[in-house]
């Protein structure tokens, strides 16, 4: 019997194992595979196996195309009628073909898929379109998201925590009355943007002096660690800035200390709509765009993804997110050099979704991501 198991992602385990193959087990396979025969084994992973290629129920004469061992369409009925009894497979209609149920994938993912290898091609391809030289963070980010859900046909995702690098400028940027400019440097270059509310009629030395009292305290501190020097300061009344001045600080501190700690990137939401036929499918998919447009409810991914040592797999009503859409998610954290967690990324499809072939595709770019950003 074929079992999945978990992924290593450690550099250790990765030095280890081809690159294009992933171990053969996710958590939680347990004795229900165990205590199906061999035979009923077999119908059902040749049930599945059709099941994800087509969308379409699979009835006895295709099963008999493509079982090895040679069996009566009353046999493989009589076969079906178990499985359907133990709630691994449904009857969508009066047809004769079964479906699996969430359980049943549940079933066949952690003790029957078999993982496939990705090809040189497609390794080159997560290679070279996450590496391409000059890319800042976010772009690696984005074109992870793109490239898999180009490669598997579904929705990519990636989900990555707000990087606390730490803090090289700060400078504040009069744009007209009532508003300015928040102007930051990090020590690895990048230069991000907030627009602020101030004081009406501010003069431009209150600006200048917030820009002068912040880089003297940022400078070689995250966001984080400054925001709490400077609150215990103004707390204290150490601070010797006028009130309009330390409205302006408190205001830059504020806009990006409350802002969400994880940003997502979701790309190919369309290709979700791909295989809709019927009008309850077409609800789900909606019911999941306003997940994605929400996308707070991903954050928990990264958490998620956490907890686990490697991909991690969430089919249909199982899903804690939105398991509501009738979708499942493939999902794998990627790591910096201290081997701690920045991140995750992910597809997100329909129930049937290949998973022997996106289970490597997602382990594999994580690591390339892991491995970018580290």
């Amino acid at each position: 019997m074929s079992r999945v198991t978990r992924i290593d992602p450690s550099p250790a385990a990765a030095s280890r194992r081809d690159p294009s193959a992933v171990a053969r087990t996710l958590a939680g396979a347990g004795a229900p595979v165990a205590e199906l025969n061999e035979r009923a084994r077999e119908v059902f992973r040749r049930i599945v196996e059709a099941y994800v290629e087509s969308g379409e129920p699979v009835g006895s004469r295709t099963l008999t195309r493509r079982l090895t061992e040679q069996l009566s369409p009353a046999t493989i009925r009589n076969v079906m009628a178990d499985l359907q009894d133990a709630g691994l497979l449904f009857a969508p209609h009066t047809s004769a073909g079964r479906v699996p149920t969430e359980a049943g994938l549940r079933l066949f993912v952690d003790g029957l898929l078999e993982i496939g290898n990705l090809s040189q091609e497609e390794r080159d391809s997560i290679d070279g379109r996450c590496a391409a030289v000059g890319r800042s963070m976010q772009d690696v980010l984005s074109e992870a998201s793109s490239l898999l859900s180009g490669l598997s046909r579904c929705a990519g995702v990636v989900i990555s925590p707000r990087v606390e690098q730490p803090l090289k400028h700060i400078e504040f940027v009069n744009l007209g009355p009532g508003r300015a400019l928040v102007v930051i440097v990090t020590e690895n270059g990048a230069v991000e943007n907030r627009i602020i509310e101030t004081p009406l009629g501010l003069p431009p030395s209150a600006l200048i002096e917030a820009s002068n009292y912040l880089s003297a305290r940022l400078v070689g501190r995250s966001i984080e660690e400054s925001r709490r020097l400077i609150e215990e300061e103004l707390l204290a009344q150490r601070a010797e800035l006028d009130a309009l001045t330390q409205r302006i600080v408190e205001a830059g501190l504020a806009r990006w200390s409350g802002e969400p700690g994880s940003a997502l990137i979701v790309r190919g939401q369309a290709r979700l709509l791909e295989d809709v036929t019927a009008l309850e499918d077409l609800e789900n998919v909606r019911r999941l765009f306003d997940a994605l447009e929400r996308g707070e409810s991903f954050m928990r991914l990264l958490q998620l993804a956490g907890d686990a040592e490697g991909v991690k797999i969430f089919i249909g009503a199982e899903n804690p997110l939105f398991g509501h859409a009738g979708c499942s998610v493939i999902v794998a954290p990627f790591r910096n050099s201290q081997e701690r967690i920045v991140g995750a990324v992910g597809v997100v499809g329909p129930t049937r979704i290949n998973y022997a072939r996106i289970v490597p595709m997602v382990d594999y770019t994580a690591r390339v991501v892991g491995r970018l950003l580290g």
